[in-house]
């Protein structure tokens, strides 16, 4: 069931001519080139992983339009408008179509965290397209109320969980699970993934295939788990498939727990508001290569869990010896769609799933590391040119020797396995401040087990000291971003944080000089304060700590500066020629 806006919609473009100019432009707008046609990995394949591929290609790209319809209710309206513009002759039309398959949508924020709003009058809605689109916030929770009241509990719980799309029902709301709203859609991937299971090699892989088209097809969070499962056990396959479900976008749900009445009621009837999920694929080609370097690493997450904060005030994810639920792959990348390949600002260089609200935790499951290679792989004559005038604009010279770009593949590393550490639950109390606040644990994590990490032989001082570096050094943004951005606003605070406890300083010259021996310290001091936000599970503790750090700064205004003169680019472009090519097939 879906509520299609009809494709004969009229919209007025919102940019002008000469900003379209400038956001199309190679400095403003970069491409990021996923596999080539005749990539080696590619052709290192099995004729039946070859084959898997072009199945796996086409479930992919059919996952955008479920994206858009989640993302925003005009999207794909305004999508047919553009196309149509551009048959006639329009030359905005196409720019701004150009900008609209880059991120995917009619809405974005742009790495100088400046809202882009492409359609004239059609601005971003906090229940993006998983409600609708005319319910405020005041009005949700009424209805909520009111409902809970009337015992309608089940409802209730269908409005408020992950994977369901909200629609109006008279005076009420009601909740329609994904695989009933996006049936055509999922049949269609569905039945893409069982063909890929005929021919791919692998059989794990195979099962996780067909475990994951049932998952589409059926109302059942049982099967999702089932998915879930099987695929957090995947490690040695040739190809890497995923339907990612994320909830960074959805800034409706966690308003619940701002309404004392209505969080009351919630909790005395058992129901937990999970975020919606956005949800993305990403089809790749695993490196064994990178893999076997990233599980060097997983032994040693046992011990890592021992040095979390805290430790005996909770359940972590990770089990421990032959039983440590944690798979990692790096993978070169065919594709990105929906969700995954929205390129607004920026792209993940990782992503460690499922995240803690999936059911397969429940039933055992573990969790997955996934990397990017081509995401964070640039290295073209430009990128470095950029890169070596950054550094001698925002850095000091002494400490340059340090700056090693794979100094952030090796902290990604760390951030995406303390994941899986620190509490299992109960983040959701922490409403629209739980992902900047997961986030910033994260990256704390990875940075205040640097120690025990060099101790155990992972890494050297001397990496050590690379790891420092380099993430101080890109830590400092080109412009203070807003709330909705979990990611950035996790950077804001960490900037803030290193700079007050005198970890990070800006000298004479206006260039950040570092103090080795307090960045550790430093790191644990506020990732103990972030696993005692999360055990509190109380809304004002947490928005608290996040609007108390989340303060720009004169020093980060003095960097952004720089940055801005520097970087022209206000977005990215997914170019995926392999995948391109493979869709075209029968």
């Amino acid at each position: 069931m879906t509520n299609d806006l009809t494709n004969e919609l009229n919209f007025e473009l919102n940019l002008s001519h000469d900003e379209l100019v400038k956001r199309t432009s190679k400095d403003c707008l970069i491409p990021k080139e996923m596999l080539k046609e005749d990539a080696k990995e590619y052709e290192a394949l099995a004729d039946g992983d070859k084959k898997a591929l072009v199945h796996l290609v086409k479930a992919a790209k059919a996952i955008d339009e479920v994206f858009m319809k989640q993302d925003n209710p005009k999207n794909l309206a305004f999508k047919a408008y553009l196309e149509r513009e551009v048959n006639n002759g329009n030359e905005d039309a196409k720019m701004t179509l150009a900008l609209f398959n880059a991120q995917i949508g009619m809405n974005a924020v742009d790495s100088e965290a400046n809202k882009i709003f492409l359609a004239k009058g059609e601005n971003e809605l906090p229940g993006k397209g998983f409600y609708p689109a005319d319910l405020t916030k005041e009005e949700f929770h009424t209805i909520l109320l009111k409902m809970i009241k009337d015992g309608e509990i089940q409802e209730v719980k269908n409005i408020l969980n992950q994977r369901s799309m909200v629609v109006r029902d008279g005076q009420k709301l009601k909740g329609i699970d994904y695989t009933e709203y996006f049936a055509k859609e999922f049949s269609y991937i569905a039945d893409e993934l069982e063909a890929a299971a005929e021919v791919s090699t692998n059989e794990d892989f195979n099962k996780y295939l067909k475990l994951q088209a049932i998952a589409l097809c059926e109302n059942n969070p049982k099967n999702d788990a089932y998915a879930d499962k099987k695929w957090a056990e995947l490690q040695d396959t040739p190809l890497e498939f995923t339907i990612s479900r994320e909830q960074y976008a959805d800034e409706m749900t966690g308003t619940v727990v701002e309404n004392e009445e209505l969080n009351k009621l919630l909790e005395e009837n058992g129901i937990e508001p999970i975020s919606k999920d956005s949800i993305g694929i990403r089809v790749g080609i695993v490196n064994k290569e990178g893999t076997a370097k990233l599980l060097e690493i997983k032994k040693y997450m046992p011990v890592l869990a021992q040095h979390m904060p805290y430790k005996d005030e909770y359940e972590q994810n990770i089990g421990h010896g032959d039983d440590e639920k944690q798979t990692m792959v790096d993978v070169d990348i065919v594709t990105l769609r929906g969700d995954e390949g929205t390129y607004r600002g920026g792209i993940t260089l990782a992503q460690n799933l499922p995240n803690n609200d999936k059911p397969s935790l429940k039933i055992g499951g573990g969790r997955r590391n996934v990397y990017h290679r081509q995401i964070r792989i640039s290295t073209s004559p430009e990128a470095k040119i950029k890169r070596q005038k950054r550094l001698d604009a925002t850095l000091c010279k002494e400490l340059h020797q340090y700056y090693n770009q794979e100094a952030d593949h090796w902290f990604t590393i760390g951030h995406e396995n303390v994941h899986s550490l620190g509490p299992k639950s109960g983040t959701e109390a922490l409403g629209k401040y739980k992902n900047i606040i997961e986030e910033n644990k994260a990256d704390m994590g990875s940075l205040a087990l640097l120690d025990v990490l060099v101790e155990l032989g992972m890494y050297s001082p001397e990496e050590k000291k690379q790891i420092l570096v380099t993430y101080a050094a890109d830590n400092f943004l080109k412009a203070k971003p807003n709330l909705s951005q979990a990611h950035r606003v996790r950077t804001v605070m960490q900037s803030k944080y290193f700079l007050e406890n005198k970890a990070v300083w800006l000298n004479e010259d206006g260039v950040l000089e570092i103090d080795m021996e307090k960045m550790v310290p430093t790191a644990q001091k506020m990732l103990a304060e972030i696993i005692r936000v999360q055990l509190s599970k109380d809304f004002a503790t947490g928005e608290k700590y996040v609007l108390d750090n989340f303060v720009w700064t004169d020093e980060m205004e003095i960097i952004s500066k720089k940055l801005k003169e520097i970087d022209k680019s206000l977005n990215g472009t997914l170019k995926t020629p392999l995948a391109d090519k493979l869709a075209q097939e029968i």
